[in-house]
């Protein structure tokens, strides 16, 4: 007896693994027809350069330790993820294009780079007694809503806190469409969020008191 086919919506589900893994293998292919070649991203310059910040009051600026951003296992490598729908519990990974690091350090850097542009800004490593912003990254993946209509989510919760207190707490969730149904096109959705959490971010710091470090 042959296994029973597939029904609902498992059939739209394999076309779509099917198109976007033929779609990785033919732009891994293009070069070297026997090679296959990673392809690695990182979140590129930020849009608009520091101009995007809140600026400082006049004076001497505010000091910020940003930790590095924390971040389940998944997001802990240089995996690229996507989800076939908003609805789906399972997540996958492109095949030969991945991240230069992975999420979390990519947006560690990218928000110590933007937050700076305003206030002076510490890892933590030091002695320095100053307030500190934690991230907690929860989602950086392209979510696929059809076959050709893609967006890159991010999803973070940033906490403010100072001896041992928490200052003020925010959850923070930002998408921006993909160009194109693939890992090129998710990666700048996943730029275009990042750059729209930074801003974000930093508008919603300007607005906190922060005491001087000492």
């Amino acid at each position: 007896m042959q296994p029973a086919a597939p029904t609902g919506r498992v059939w739209p589900r394999l076309a779509w693994l099917a198109a976007l893994a033929c779609g990785t293998l033919l732009a891994a292919c293009a070069g070297n027809p026997t090679v296959l070649t990673d392809i690695r991203y990182d979140l590129g310059s930020q849009a608009g350069g520091s101009e995007q910040a809140v600026p400082a009051a006049p004076g001497r600026k505010p000091v910020l330790k940003v930790l590095a951003v924390v971040a389940p296992p998944p997001l802990d490598n240089d995996g690229i993820l996507y989800r076939m729908d908003a609805d789906s519990q399972r997540t996958a990974r492109y095949a030969n294009s991945r991240w230069t690091m992975s999420p979390a350090r990519l947006l560690t850097e990218r928000l110590r780079t933007s937050l700076g542009a305003q206030m002076t800004v510490l890892s933590g490593a030091d002695s320095v007694q100053a307030p500190m912003l934690k991230i907690e990254l929860y989602e950086f993946e392209q979510v696929f809503e059809s076959p050709t209509q893609s967006a890159g989510v991010l999803a973070a919760r940033a906490t403010l806190m100072q001896g041992g207190r928490v200052l003020a707490q925010r959850t923070f969730v930002t998408r921006a469409p993909a160009s194109t149904p693939d890992a090129a096109g998710g990666v700048r959705a996943l730029q275009a969020a990042s750059d729209d959490f930074a801003k974000q971010l930093g508008a919603w710091v300007s607005t906190q008191t922060l005491a001087g470090a000492t």
